[in-house]
């Protein structure tokens, strides 16, 4: 049976109806998402600046290092060079039962040096979250070893006039120990003011406060970390590091970062 062109066309309008009516609602998908891509990408850009303006391409740091606990207070004193996060050379200057120990990490390996039995000891890997010299910092933030930038995601969850909150999970293949960080940032300086630790349970075990911020070398940075763990059996205690000079970007002996070193600038 012949057909009219206007049949044909009756038929062909409500095809091209659907069709429209599709691309209509893909569109319409999309544009709902790209407002929550773009704060993906903007909240992992804060990230990664934040990490370049605490971090440089390299720093030199001398670091007051003060433990509080409920028996006693000390206090520890060092010198530290890195390299972004792949190099990290650390030489403890004082007390004098602890001046000379010195730490060595390479990408993903960790060193120390102990004068008093004249040793070199190869930190594995499962002790990097230990406690670094009985703070209540761990092997891994002295040597940066992990990078929030690469190994977490991160969303704006919430902000102000003056600062941002970030949540940073971790991607599934970074070997990280924390289910969850929390992340208050200036948003003036894009500088951290306060990182909020969770367990994979999402309890909360340690909360670190940037704080003091000043110009140091040539940029203002905060010049007081405080860490506060929120375990019972250490809820009370703090470490702080203070940080007293400070050169961003600048040419770095490649001699700090061999094994060779750790007793070489021991003394």
């Amino acid at each position: 049976m012949k057909t009219t062109a206007a049949t044909d066309r009756a038929q062909i309008t409500p095809r091209l109806g659907r069709v429209a009516f599709r691309a209509l609602f893909l569109l319409g998908i999309l544009f709902a998402c790209l407002p929550r891509l773009a704060r993906a990408d903007e909240a992992a850009e804060i990230i990664r600046r934040v990490e370049d303006n605490l971090n440089g391409k390299t720093a030199v740091l001398k670091i007051s290092m003060i433990i509080k606990t409920s028996r006693a207070t000390r206090t520890m004193k060092m010198d530290s060079y890195a390299v972004g996060n792949e190099k990290s050379f650390i030489r403890i200057t004082y007390p004098g039962k602890d001046a000379g120990i010195t730490f060595l990490k390479i990408d993903d390996a960790m060193w120390q040096y102990v004068p008093r039995i004249e040793k070199i000891i190869k930190i594995p890997a499962s002790m990097m979250l230990q406690s670094w010299m009985g703070t209540d910092f761990t092997n891994d933030d002295l040597v940066r070893e992990s990078s929030i930038s690469r190994d977490y995601t991160a969303k704006i969850i919430m902000q102000s006039d003056t600062e941002y909150e970030i949540e940073l999970l971790p991607r599934p293949e970074a070997a990280v120990v924390w289910g969850r960080l929390v992340m208050e940032v200036a948003k003036k300086e894009l500088l951290p003011k306060i990182v909020r630790y969770f367990d994979e349970e999402g309890a909360l075990v340690r909360i670190l406060e940037y704080t003091e911020v000043k110009r140091l070398g040539d940029r203002l940075y905060p010049s007081r970390w405080v860490m506060l763990p929120q375990d019972k059996e250490k809820y009370g205690n703090q470490t702080i590091i203070e940080i007293t000079e400070a050169a961003f970007d600048v040419a770095i002996d490649e001699e700090y970062f061999s094994k060779r070193a750790l007793q070489r600038f021991s003394e």
